[in-house]
């Protein structure tokens, strides 16, 4: 299916790797010109070469996004390449399962603050774009009560509210906002694949949740997410896409 991103300028945070490699790549398969961003140097410019083999223009920066001066001038920097931009991915988080208050203190900084700085950042163009679209990656664990209770959760449910929000005020102003919650999701070198190496027990306890008996993949995640961030979702805004199979028992009202 072409979901009409042929030409587009798209921008996702965290891109190396998992959820967000996925989402970059799937974009940049779609025809869309691609910017990611991540704290490793050295994988930022292996997936910027990957991408650019796609046959798109793709560039990349190493910076954390709980820097808010470094993430507005990157956001700027890519406008400036691309010569705007259409799509801003948050993909980020600080997995801040703990609870302590460095663990609060990394969620907000990470989760939260980086979304909305990159939002900020990102708005004048998606706004000039006349087709804007936010796509935020929140999770399963911000709708219900689960081991990530705490820090993790607690800024994921955040992410929804506030997308919701985006999507309500920008709605008049050619803008979408949605947010896709990943159920959980396996992939080599992941937090699922370093708890089925260090807690079997764990591991095995969660996959017995699921009703389909596995977890989700990276693409699966990145399929909602395209879609959502595409023209084909043109009159979607301010919905929360539940990717988990099956996994969460709530009924979304």
């Amino acid at each position: 299916m072409d979901l009409g991103l042929r030409g587009r300028k798209a921008l996702v945070t965290g891109g190396t790797k998992g959820i967000g490699q996925a989402i970059a790549r799937t974009l940049a398969a779609e025809g869309a010109d691609v910017a990611i961003c991540a704290r490793d140097a050295g994988e930022v410019a292996a997936e910027v070469q990957a991408l650019a083999a796609l046959g798109v223009r793709a560039t990349g920066r190493a910076l954390d996004v709980a820097d808010g001066p470094a993430l507005a001038a990157w956001v700027q920097a890519v406008a400036d390449e691309f010569g705007g931009l259409d799509t801003v991915v948050a993909n980020v988080s600080a997995l801040a399962i703990g609870q302590d208050e460095a663990a609060w203190q990394r969620g907000f900084a990470v989760d939260l603050m980086g979304t909305v700085r990159l939002v900020d950042a990102a708005l004048p163009h998606l706004k000039a774009s006349g087709a804007g679209a936010i796509v935020t990656i929140a999770s399963v664990s911000g709708r219900e009560i689960d081991f990530a209770a705490g820090p993790y959760g607690a800024f994921k449910a955040a992410l929804v509210h506030y997308t919701q929000g985006l999507a309500f005020q920008l709605a008049g102003q050619g803008v979408r906002a949605n947010t896709v919650s990943p159920g959980n999701t396996y992939f080599a070198g992941g937090v699922w694949a370093q708890i089925e190496r260090d807690n079997p027990a764990f591991f095995q306890q969660a996959l017995a949740l699921n009703p389909t008996g596995r977890m989700g993949t990276p693409q699966e995640m990145a399929n909602a997410a395209v879609f959502l961030a595409s023209p084909a979702a043109s009159f979607i805004t301010g919905t929360n896409l539940v990717v988990d199979g099956a996994l969460t028992r709530g009924v979304q009202l």
